[in-house]
């Protein structure tokens, strides 16, 4: 059975990431709140901005509403709860899904959860240990899943925004967000059908766009910033160095790194929201005008839920506001005075938990409040007049910073990263260097002896310390085992946590790897010296820990060969390039691996965690008994400023000084790969099937809703249709057009449309529908044609009758140009006159045709046969015109018996003709252009969009020849006459 397993759920996962065939330029980003989502999007012609939903807000609910048939999203889902008459409908709607997001059945969040929203039932999944949403056998969902639908339904509202498919996005999380939680934001995209070009944390998205924004700031001095950010559900504190380092790359660049991160998970404006509205629950039970306790009941708990959070953002900025609910609870009213007081005593305590971030912010970056030059505000909870209070008290500082939009700074940084990694935009690189907010390390046992006495040592190695930048590779070795083995990856030190936060985490085992194959590998290599087991980890871009490969390296000592020749090497490079050689290695064939590092991330600032990160990169390193020298010289540590693995020299005694001459030998290393197994292998496989069934389901919760969507717009179309035809055959302009015997007509078929509709029609599928609108199309498009023709009969013809007018005028002094001069042919101009007589003639006929026909008749003055006759006009005339631009003048034979005097005389009369008096003023066509060579200056500021749209210099440009339109050619020679 777990045999079939594998390959089902290896085909259900190429299914998901299959590679659309659409090309998408396009990209989004995701600010993925407790409460709220804003997204971005970045496309060809549009830099960045935020997306508007559907009620054209900036910020959408990221909230969920699943009835039987019917799903509903953001503000649409907000309002089922309110409903009236509606108690059930709160259990249908889910949102605050970020706080069950890799969690287990008893972590204290979820009982958080269960006690805020009381609708719910939340079950434990017997096969992960999460949970779900049960409201019936056949509704069962997880937290993913339903996370899922909000991003699908958030992609679809940037494809309409950005009216192009989206597939690649950038979502923000928590900067807390553990393991666990970061992978299930992963499914949950996966789910949705986005390719998650990366999880940003949201401090460092925030942080990202303030300095893009002020890119001209940074400098090589080093600027401590600390964003303050309190949201819906969580408080989060970031210290953020921006300064400017060099990379060879791209030369000197700006770099933001995260020096310290302090957060509070409880600490939010949605705990106020649930204070204030059991402060008002309470106060409805008070003035005991229903003998029901309004606590038990959902759908008026719910109501007083919403009253709360507009009281709370009132109260913001007044001392004193009424809170009033009409129909709260069995047609009763609520109205009640909450002053800005009373609202700060109930959440006393949340105020005083304002602080703590700061401090543990300071206390991980290990800085003093005087090396913060700024605190910024961050997210909408951070608005409550005492919250800043609080803060400002604090910090010590004079002011708080509020020069960034509080609620889209995570969104437009996030999209700002998105447009960064995608391959179809090139932005200005912006470096950033996150951090890990929980260490990681290793724990491993080993056999010692000691006395005769054999015992387990459990050691620990640090992989990556609090606040170590990623992303960034690292490798352990593993020195004393020479036979299978197995070793924790777990979180490391958590002391700087509250017991409440370590309970989040539940089990601090990340996962267990066995190793197999290392006993066969020393077998094989016998005679070989073992350079230990080599583990590769790397965090990645998104915070995300993977375990690359493990390996098990040896070195030999071999004979040099003699080195090939520069010919010989090339030679062997052509014949592999044309096939005489195959690039793969052989299988089964163990590679020798080269003394150097992978090449490791930017490079940042040498700061002075740098030498603790040093100190606690050789305690990464297994005890050996070798020396220390060569201990280093094993270690491989891939992260900024790291060097590559020290190099073995090779070293010979001095009573064989003859071999090294002759017989020259080297130390060749060769690395095996070596199988791992994670420990939860089996369970891994039963959790794809798992999510692929949710990807498939996902999907088919999709396609019903486009096709319910599609139904309903096919409906409302052929309302529409219905009701503004019947309107119509009453207008003047159809009453014209429209026989009695077809408006008797097509007022029966829209009465039996009307009648069908409301028997059948909102029953009948699309199909049905969109067939007895394309009947009703049919059936009124001669009536609608002959009125859409008299309405475009005036402004064609008009159009008609000045381009007669225009050709004719410019045909009769075409003519008068004298022959000397004459550009134009003959043909040329009997062309042009043959058109312009065929048009009149066809004009006239036609027009005098359609007056002798009734307006009920079909037309035959055609708007399109207007329109063939203007383009044929306007193509005869412009051709003539262009030919006259770009036309060299003629040259004039010079007279051979010409005295001085005559000479001086046309010199004068040329001269004359040359002068333009200054009340004279030029056409447009006649000003002559300047090409005025550009200086180095000019040349800097002039930005050349396409080559091809750049029209290379005419002859006449050069030349200084100014061209004349030909009808003002015999006003220039009458001049001349006289």
């Amino acid at each position: 059975g777990v045999k079939m397993l594998a390959p089902i759920a290896l085909f259900c996962l190429i299914l998901t990431v299959l590679p659309s065939h659409t090309v998408t330029v396009a990209v989004m980003s995701v600010d993925l709140g407790s409460e709220w989502m804003k997204m971005a999007i970045v496309k060809p012609g549009v830099p960045m901005e935020i997306v508007l939903n559907k009620e054209s807000r900036r910020k959408t609910p990221a909230i969920v509403c699943l009835k039987e048939n019917e799903r509903l999203f953001g503000d649409s889902a907000l309002g089922v709860i309110i409903v009236k008459n509606s108690v059930k409908n709160p259990k249908t709607v889910y949102r605050h899904l970020q706080i069950l997001l890799g969690k287990k059945h008893d972590n204290l969040q979820v009982a958080l959860y269960q006690k805020r929203f009381l609708e719910h039932q939340l079950q434990k999944d017997p096969m992960r240990g999460t949970v779900y949403f049960k409201n019936s056998e056949e509704m069962q969902y997880t937290p993913e899943e339903l996370l899922g639908m909000v991003l699908n339904y958030s992609r679809g509202l940037a494809q309409d925004f950005a009216e192009q498919p989206i597939k690649d996005a950038v979502i923000t999380v928590p900067a807390f967000f553990n393991q666990a939680e970061r992978r299930a934001v992963l499914q949950a995209a996966q789910m949705a059908g986005l390719k998650v070009l990366q999880l940003i944390n949201d401090n460092t998205a925030v942080a990202l766009n303030y300095g893009v924004f002020r890119r001209k700031d940074i400098d090589n001095t080093a600027k401590n910033v600390m964003f303050y950010d309190m949201g819906s559900g969580s408080t989060t504190a970031t210290i953020v160095t921006y300064q400017t380092v060099k990379t060879k790359e791209s030369g000197t660049q700006p770099q933001l790194q995260i020096r310290g991160v302090g957060f509070d998970r409880g600490l939010g404006g949605f705990e106020m929201d649930l204070r204030l509205r059991d402060h008002l629950a309470k106060l409805f039970n008070e003035q005991k005008k229903s003998k029901k306790d309004v606590r038990e009941n959902h759908r008026a708990m719910a109501k007083l839920l919403k009253e709360a959070q507009r009281l709370k953002t009132v109260l913001s900025a007044n001392v004193d506001f009424m809170a009033q609910v009409e129909g709260l609870m069995d047609d009763i009213d609520f109205k009640a005075k909450v002053t800005r007081a009373e609202f700060e005593k109930l959440c006393a305590d949340l105020f005083e938990r304002v602080p703590g971030p700061v401090q543990d912010a300071l206390t991980a970056a290990e800085m003093k409040l005087d090396e913060i030059e700024q605190v910024i505000l961050v997210g909408g909870s951070t608005r409550v007049p005492k919250v800043q209070e609080v803060l400002l008290k604090a910090v010590r500082k004079e002011e708080l910073g509020k020069n960034i939009n509080a609620d889209e700074a995570a969104a437009m940084g996030a999209v700002y990263q998105a447009a960064a990694l995608s391959k179809a935009f090139k932005v200005k690189p912006f470096l950033v260097r996150d951090a890990t907010v929980f260490p990681i390390q290793v724990e491993f046992t080993r056999e010692t002896e000691e006395d005769g006495i054999k015992t387990l040592k459990q050691n620990k190695r640090v992989l990556f310390q609090r606040m170590a930048p990623y992303p960034q590779r690292k490798v352990i070795t593993f020195n004393r085992y020479n036979d299978d083995f197995a070793f924790d990856i777990n979180y490391g030190d958590l002391s700087f946590l509250s017991q409440e936060d370590i309970s989040v985490f539940g089990s601090l085992n990340l996962t267990t790897v066995k190793l197999s194959g290392v006993g066969s590998s020393f077998q094989k290599h016998a005679d070989a010296e073992s350079k230990g087991i080599k583990a590769h980890f790397n965090m990645d871009e998104s915070g995300l820990l993977l375990l690359d490969r493990v390996e098990s390296v040896f070195e030999t000592i071999v004979e040099e060969k003699e080195e090939e020749s520069t010919l010989t090497k090339l030679g062997n490079t052509i014949s592999t390039l044309f096939g005489g050689g195959s690039s793969e290695p052989a299988p089964n064939v163990t590679e020798p691996i080269q003394d150097e590092e992978e090449a490791p991330p930017e490079s940042g600032q040498d700061d002075k965690d740098e030498s603790q990160k040093d100190k606690d990169t050789k305690e990464m390193q297994d005890d050996s008994e070798k020396s220390a020298a060569e201990d280093e010289g094993q270690e491989k540590t891939e992260e900024a400023g790291s060097k590559a693995d020290t190099k073995v020299r090779s070293s010979e005694t001095s009573s064989t000084p003859h071999l090294m001459k002759s017989h020259p030998l080297k130390r060749s290393k060769a690395a095996i790969f070596i199988p791992f197994v994670l420990f939860s292998c089996l369970l891994y496989w039963l959790k794809l099937v798992f999510y692929c069934f949710l990807f498939f389901r996902l999907q088919d919760l999709t396609d019903r809703d486009l096709a319910k969507h599609e139904r309903e717009k096919t409906l409302n179309s052929l309302e529409a249709f219905i009701f503004e035809t019947q309107d119509k055959l009453y207008q003047e302009d159809y009453q014209l057009v429209v026989s009695e015997e077809e408006k008797e007509q097509i007022s029966a078929k829209l009465s039996e449309a009307s009648e069908w509709m409301d028997e059948d029609g909102y029953t009948a599928t699309t199909k049905q529908l969109k067939e007895k609108l394309s009947q009703l199309k049919s059936l009124c498009k001669d009536v609608f044609f002959r009125v859409e023709e008299r309405r475009k009969w005036p402004d064609r013809l008009a159009a008609l009758d000045s381009m007669l007018n225009t050709s004719s005028f410019f045909l009769k002094s075409a003519k008068l140009i004298p022959e000397d001069d004459q550009i134009f042919t003959e043909v040329e101009l009997n062309m042009l006159e043959k058109v312009i007589n065929e048009t009149t003639t066809w004009k006239n006929e036609t027009v005098s045709e359609q007056e002798k026909r009734t307006p009920k008749e079909r037309p035959v003055l055609l708007s399109k046969d207007i329109e063939s006759k203007l383009a044929l006009l306007d193509r005869e005339v412009n051709y003539l015109l262009n030919k006259a631009k770009f036309a060299k003048p003629k040259a004039k034979a010079k007279a051979k018996n010409s005295t001085s005097s005559d000479k001086s005389s046309k010199a004068n009369n040329t001269a004359e003709e040359k002068v333009v008096s200054p009340t004279e003023e030029k056409n447009p066509e006649e000003v002559q252009q300047v090409v005025v060579p550009p200086t180095e200056e000019s040349t800097d500021s002039v930005v050349h969009t396409d080559t091809d749209s750049q029209s290379p210099p005419t002859e006449e440009t050069t030349t200084g020849q100014s061209i004349l339109p030909v009808a003002d050619y015999r006003l220039r020679n009458h001049n001349k006459s006289k």
